[in-house]
């Protein structure tokens, strides 16, 4: 059973999380174009460095391309500049707004991501809500700090738990995102394992097949 979000759950089945540390002289609108063209289904703008100006025009640019592509569109925790561009939604962690509060600002239509690591969060986001759940980090990752690590049963018990989308996060890679198969997921989010690679557009065409895969598709 699941129940009506705003977005679908084949819209999450390749999730790109943007990451300038692997820019490495391009520029990050090429990047996003580079893994939409290879066929990433949601992208997530994360930014944690940049000054207002230069997150607002990175985003509308964005935005435009996310559009074109007719790929939904979050920002990450800046639920004010995705109210600003109308962004389709944003996507929160634990320690930021609460659901709650993010669709009081940002009204019933649009797509709120909250990440969560037990079924307590992860039930509490749904209550409050949430339209899809990251989890995660379900691998060792080098991309957060922060990340706590998720094992494959409270995954799996979260997607139990729950009747909206849940995505994992965290450390996943071509070669170890089979090991998600019967988890209850219905895509990952990814940052290095698109970012990270020198042909990003054919990284991504494969992890999308390596992720159908996994799924059963």
């Amino acid at each position: 059973m699941s129940k009506q979000t705003n977005t679908k759950p084949e819209e999450l089945l390749l999730y790109a999380v943007t990451d300038r540390h692997w820019l490495n002289g391009a520029t990050l609108i090429s990047q996003v174009e580079a893994a939409l063209k290879g066929g990433a289904t949601f992208i997530q703008l994360r930014e944690k460095n940049l000054d207002d100006e230069a997150f607002y025009k990175e985003a509308l640019e964005i935005q435009k391309l996310c559009r074109n592509y007719k790929v939904p569109f979050v920002i990450n925790d800046n639920v004010e500049l995705a109210k600003k561009i109308g962004a389709d939604g944003v996507h929160v962690g634990q320690s930021d707004m609460e659901a709650l509060d993010v669709r009081k600002v940002l009204g019933d239509d649009k797509i709120i991501g909250v990440s969560a690591q037990t079924v307590e969060q992860a039930k509490l986001a749904e209550e409050h809500g949430a339209d899809y759940l990251g989890v995660g980090a379900v691998f060792p990752t080098g991309s957060k700090d922060d990340a706590t690590e998720v094992s494959f049963e409270t995954l799996k018990e979260i997607c139990e738990h729950v009747h909206i989308p849940v995505i994992a996060i965290g450390g996943i890679t071509r070669d170890n995102v089979v090991k998600l198969n019967q988890s209850g997921i219905c895509g990952i989010a990814v940052i290095s394992a698109i970012f990270g690679q020198t042909d990003i557009e054919a990284a991504t065409a494969d992890l999308k097949k390596q992720t159908k895969k996994m799924l059963g598709e």
